[in-house]
């Protein structure tokens, strides 16, 4: 089984649950001279490549490290600038590390609030009255599934594009939503989903799927 992440989005648009299970990891390292074959810019406070993909190495992609010292932000955790340093042609050969930037909370709200938008157009966009909005969207390297409820909250599911049964899956999140959540006496709509059971019961869920597959799949 090849589940990335889980999200839940509530009827405004709010990130109200997200579940990471195999967030994948693209690390490239290698020592280059100057100049870098790749044109990087800052972009939300990461040194981000922005034109020229090789060795690996995509447009999207962040610096993560220089000489293996860690980057934080936009200075290396030893203090030193790093646009400042890619830029020295007296600092070459670097030994750099290229990757997948981590997506953190704040990224991931701003990306909820970005799908709410996106399904409403989906929906006008579609030429027969009564569209059920993005259902699949794929990618080269994954497939992003959505479930729409009655009531306007959406489950997302985001899965290797070999994946199947994910259809089921989003179902039983919602079951899952509906028994644990939703019926919990301390749970507010459109708030955040901190619930011990739902939790422990998409685990499970998630493990049964991996095992041999959730009933109808």
């Amino acid at each position: 089984m090849v589940i990335l992440s889980i999200y839940i989005v509530s009827k405004s648009g709010g990130l109200i649950y997200h579940y990471d299970q195999n967030p994948p990891k693209v690390e490239v390292e290698k020592v280059y001279s100057y100049p870098l074959p790749f044109k990087l810019e800052v972009q939300n406070k990461k040194v981000i490549v922005t034109f020229g993909e090789q060795d690996a190495v995509r447009v999207g992609h962040a610096v993560l490290a220089i000489n293996g010292v860690a980057c934080n932000g936009l200075t290396l955790s030893d203090g030193k600038d790093i646009m400042e340093l890619l830029n020295d042609p007296t600092q070459y050969p670097l030994n750099v590390k290229f990757g997948r930037p981590p997506i953190s909370t704040n990224d991931k709200l701003f990306l909820a609030s970005m799908f709410y938008p996106l399904f409403a157009i989906a929906c006008q966009l579609s030429p027969e009255h009564g569209s059920s909005g993005i259902q699949v969207l794929e990618a080269d390297t994954f497939r992003m599934h959505c479930f729409q409820t009655l009531t306007g909250v959406k489950f997302l599911v985001l899965a290797d594009p070999k994946q199947t049964g994910v259809e089921n899956l989003l179902r039983k999140i919602y079951e899952l939503y509906a028994d644990y959540a939703l019926k919990n006496p301390f749970y507010s709509l459109e708030m955040p989903i901190r619930c011990e059971l739902f939790e422990m019961n998409l685990q499970a869920s998630l493990e049964q799927m991996e095992k041999g597959g959730l009933p109808g799949t």
